[in-house]
């Protein structure tokens, strides 16, 4: 069964939510946003937590208020409903114009839709109901939103570090569907990205790496168990606090920037590598090469590396090959 409802939404709200679906990836067939399929997968995904917190959160203000000797239970649950209506999900707080939205649902989504409808619209339309629900939504931090989006996902992946367990899955970045079996270690948030990220060992690569879990498709906990390597463990842990995107070999790097890139370093602070001591116009680094590479490519003549080698000549090539190309 196939329905379609029309909702109305903040423009910023419905931007904020766009920005969600464009950083996890749900796309159509042609590279665009694809929203509707993330705004369903948010329903399913949400709607019992949102139902949940929501009943809690008028109970303890019912609760509040009925300690109070002067007001009667009946004029609590008034008084709490009043409250939350005005104060927490009041329409006049969102800035802008609301925009229509058409929202097309089936399977879970439709099911979902239909218990709203028929029981928790008593005074309130649907179209409002989900404008709450999606509000509620983005007032969590962005991990934990990622978190509920991706549900299935988190819920085998916990398992697997309660119980270590061998983890199987694909991802969207591998382009060729294959499969990967990791012994999962720490799920880790990276502060500048806002995104949560796995941090194992590869049993056929033998060395360590990072998924983000927001990419990971059919994730299976088989049955296959492995003993924790206390080594491993803890380098991972001093990645996880670090960078939790980037489990490569860490170097020692030197950088030498002029005051442009000074500027640079302090604006630019996603994947921003973290400085071991600065002397002069030299910056010192013990990070993941790939990181620092990735990160100072945008720089330009700002940032020149000195040390090491390695790092000098991928980003002298970067630059060599683009200059080659620009002047055909």
């Amino acid at each position: 069964m196939t329905e379609k409802y029309k909702i109305y939404l903040s423009e910023d709200t419905k931007s904020r939510l766009i920005n969600d679906a464009e950083l996890f990836e749900f796309t159509k067939n042609d590279e665009s946003v694809n929203l509707n399929a993330f705004l369903k997968t948010l329903i399913v995904n949400y709607f019992d937590q949102y139902r949940h917190d929501s009943e809690a959160l008028l109970a303890n203000i019912m609760q509040d208020l009925s300690e109070l000797s002067s007001i009667s239970k009946k004029d609590a649950a008034f008084l709490a409903d009043k409250i939350v209506s005005t104060y927490i999900k009041a329409d006049h707080l969102q800035r802008g114009k609301n925009s229509a939205l058409t929202l097309t649902v089936s399977g879970s989504s439709y099911e979902i839709l239909k218990i709203i409808e028929n029981n928790m619209l008593a005074e309130t339309s649907l179209s409002q109901y989900l404008k709450d629900m999606f509000n509620a939504y983005l007032s969590i931090p962005r991990s934990e939103r990622e978190s509920i989006i991706f549900k299935d996902s988190y819920e085998d992946i916990s398992r697997a570090l309660k119980e270590h367990r061998v983890l199987s899955f694909t991802t969207t970045t591998s382009g060729d569907n294959k499969a990967y079996y990791v012994e999962p270690y720490i799920i880790a948030p990276s502060k500048e990205e806002q995104c949560n990220y796995l941090l194992c060992f590869d049993r056929r690569a033998k060395k360590p790496r990072t998924f983000r879990i927001s990419r990971l498709r059919s994730v299976f906990v088989t049955s296959d168990t492995f003993a924790v390597n206390p080594d491993i463990q803890e380098e991972l842990r001093e990645k996880a606090l670090r960078s939790p995107h980037s489990v490569g070999l860490t170097v020692q790097a030197v950088v030498r920037l002029n005051p442009y890139g000074v500027r640079k370093f302090k604006a630019i602070t996603k994947n921003r590598p973290l400085v071991s001591k600065i002397e002069g116009d030299l910056y010192y680094f013990d990070w993941p090469e790939l990181q620092l590479e990735e990160y100072f490519k945008r720089f330009g003549r700002d940032a020149i590396v000195i040390e090491p080698e390695s790092l000098k000549e991928k980003i002298r090539k970067f630059y060599y090959y683009g200059l080659r190309e620009y002047s055909r």
